[in-house]
């Protein structure tokens, strides 16, 4: 489990790659202070399981199912990344409920200076954008962001400094893709109410499901 708040960028240093996998090695320095073999790390929002390191970069394996489901393919050495530890028990949670576990990619359509702050736009397919909703939560490439507009084709977010200066988010491109991670909540909402055919809530429905 992740909170979406990157800790540092790091840096692809080498990927081997198998017929439909990898083994990813990334530079990095603040998540290697605790590190130990099995923990998780997210890479660009995906939760990767450490499997070596050698104490200035850690090694993981990428599964196909995942390199389908990212832009972890995309990477070559010198990519920067950004990275996030599991959440700690005894830490505050400072971003949003992230699992690490990527629902889809999205390209940058556009990135709009206003003021000090940046606007991002990511073109999204259906089955993604179904859950993206305004001033509702979600992460692109690990970071917790908040939606600030929602069109039938895509959506924006606005970047303050801070995220700027942290995360590899607006060293993006128009045309590149980003890996997103929709709100968890609303996919178990969706799951509950799948069972209501008729597409009405009733007040049965909310009470034998604790809802009332």
């Amino acid at each position: 489990m992740f909170t979406g708040i990157v800790e540092e960028v790091g840096t692809v240093r080498h990927i081997r790659m198998g017929t439909a996998s990898c083994v990813l090695t990334v530079g990095a320095v603040k998540v290697l202070t605790d590190v130990h073999i099995g923990d998780s790390i997210a890479v660009n929002g995906t939760c990767l399981t450490v499997c070596s390191t050698d104490g200035s970069s850690f090694s993981a394996d990428v599964m196909p199912e995942t390199m389908r489901r990212t832009n972890l393919g995309k990477l070559i050495p010198g990519s920067k990344v950004d990275l996030e530890r599991a959440m700690s028990a005894n830490g505050r949670f400072g971003g949003h409920i992230v699992s690490g576990h990527i629902d889809g990619t999205g390209t940058v359509k556009a990135l709009r200076r206003e003021d000090n702050a940046v606007w991002v736009t990511v073109a999204a397919a259906p089955e993604v954008l179904r859950y993206i909703v305004e001033k509702g939560s979600v992460a692109l490439d690990g970071i917790s962001l908040t939606v600030a507009a929602v069109t039938g084709q895509a959506f924006s977010v606005s970047i303050i400094p801070h995220t700027a200066a942290e995360t590899i988010l607006l060293s993006r491109k128009p045309g590149d893709t980003v890996n997103i991670e929709c709100d968890i909540l609303a996919k178990y909402v969706e799951k509950l109410l799948a069972p209501q055919q008729s597409g009405k809530l009733t007040p049965h429905f909310l009470a034998e499901h604790g809802f009332l």
